[in-house]
């Protein structure tokens, strides 16, 4: 059979055609001219990963129980690192710590398969599907686990079952202080750990290296306090309805500084008492000035000590700051009353001598009674007693005269006898400039030695 030459090449025609527009299609589909089912093939090069929760069995155990549930209870050692003491209040009695609050315990029900003995790490997500000690801060008033930017909280489980469990915590706890050597004070304030479900049958809570489980930032400074001391220490506490707990304890020592309140109220005090003592020195007979001036430093000092108490809780007992400040609230307020006394007896004083001055008869004879007064046959003195008087509780203008007056009418026994009445005038002449001339001596003198005392007792 012949076959004609044109139907061969027009069928070689289609063929080629129809592999052109095959070829054209695939590369259109791939862009590199590759079939699309290499492109789907998975990478042997990786191998596939198994997940957390499987590899760690969750699902297969009931972790609401503790570990070994029913034998022996299951040790938790607990270490803290203090990061901040923040705030210590002696109005709420209470402070704020932020701390790094660790456990360790082992949970077999956690062991996997590693060949090279790594643990592994985990957030916040993991920790609320196994079993972690349920810890809680005793007399806590407020705490929280920081959130920035997300929930502080790391888990660490090691291929043997071995568990580390890190959150940090902020905590307002209470503590009793007290204030009876305020400001010269040292307190003692102490944060406690318990479990809260779980009795000491279940759970025993120790302190992981001793002492040393308790570690602190050097930073940490308080602007009134010196921290002078951390230490731990471990006990059982006992409720009634529920039975005993492990508890463990971080004490810290905190000794007050006294500069502030030297500066604040010490050195006030003493200087409103010193001021009080210038009227000492201020004539009697200045009544404006003595006056306001005692008054300035008693209302100052009330000032003061209203100051002091509005930043300290009410407490029942006495403070060593309130012992001082009320002591020296009486120097100021006796200094006051010293004045009165002055005035009072320097009127009682003019009145008696302007009695005896209209008593005494007429001294026209007396051509000058300076002279009369000098002579010992009349007044009874000799010139040492005059000199010795000089001036000594005289008041000016004359006074001295009407009182050496008043000596010669005592000497004559026929003035003495109408006198007679008024002998008790020898006895009342007091004189009032030596109540102050004593106070200079007594006031300073009682409160240098107030300040001795003071100090020896409570530095």
């Amino acid at each position: 059979m012949q076959v004609d030459p044109a139907l061969v090449l027009f069928c070689v025609w289609l063929a080629a055609g129809d592999l052109h527009a095959e070829q054209v299609k695939l590369k259109g589909q791939d862009g590199s001219g590759r079939h699309p089912i290499y492109k789907r093939s998975p990478d042997m090069t990786k191998s596939l990963m198994t997940k957390s929760e499987q590899l760690l069995r969750i699902d297969d155990h009931d972790f609401t129980m503790r570990p070994a549930f029913g034998g022996p209870p299951i040790p938790v050692g607990v270490d803290v690192q203090v990061e901040s003491l923040d705030t210590i209040s002696e109005v709420d009695m209470d402070f704020t710590m932020t701390l790094y609050l660790r456990h360790y315990w082992k949970d077999e029900r956690l062991s996997f398969q590693s060949t090279n003995n790594q643990s592994m790490t985990f957030d916040s997500r993991l920790v609320k599907k196994i079993w972690v000690p349920d810890m809680f801060f005793v007399h806590s008033k407020r705490s929280f686990i920081h959130d920035t930017t997300t929930d502080n909280v790391m888990l660490r489980v090691y291929p043997d079952g071995n568990v580390l469990y890190s959150l940090r915590v902020t905590v307002t706890a209470m503590c009793n202080m007290d204030l009876s050597r305020f400001p010269l004070d040292t307190q003692t304030c102490s944060l406690e750990i318990e479990s809260y479900a779980y009795t000491d049958d279940d759970l025993m809570l120790y302190w992981k290296k001793g002492n040393e489980s308790l570690n602190t930032d050097d930073r940490i400074s308080l602007s009134q306090f010196l921290i002078q001391k951390f230490h731990t220490t471990t006990k059982l506490a006992f409720y009634s309805s529920t039975g005993w707990y492990n508890r463990l304890y971080i004490h810290f020592t905190l000794r007050r500084h006294i500069f502030f309140f030297l500066l604040q109220t010490y050195f006030p005090a003493t200087l409103m008492v010193m001021l009080s003592w210038v009227s000492f020195w201020i004539d009697r007979r200045a009544v404006p000035a003595r006056v306001p001036l005692g008054i300035t430093t008693v209302l100052t000092m009330s000032t003061i000590i209203t100051g002091v108490n509005a930043s300290m809780p009410r407490v029942s007992y006495i403070k060593a700051v309130d012992i001082y400040l009320w002591v020296s609230f009486v120097f100021v307020f006796l200094s006051v009353i010293e004045y009165a006394a002055v005035n009072y007896l320097s009127t009682v004083q003019e009145r008696k001598e302007r009695k005896l001055r209209e008593r005494l008869p007429c001294t026209c004879g007396i051509g000058n009674p300076d002279d009369m007064m000098i002579d010992p046959q009349i007044t009874g003195y000799g010139s040492m007693d005059i000199n010795t008087m000089g001036n000594y509780g005289m008041p000016e203008n004359g006074g001295r005269q009407e009182r050496m007056l008043a000596q010669v009418a005592l000497n004559d026994p026929q003035m003495a006898s109408q006198m007679k009445p008024s002998r008790g005038y020898v006895n009342i002449w007091i004189d009032t400039h030596a109540i102050d001339k004593y106070s200079r001596v007594v006031f300073p003198g009682a409160y240098i030695l107030f300040n001795i005392i003071y100090w020896s007792i409570y530095l």
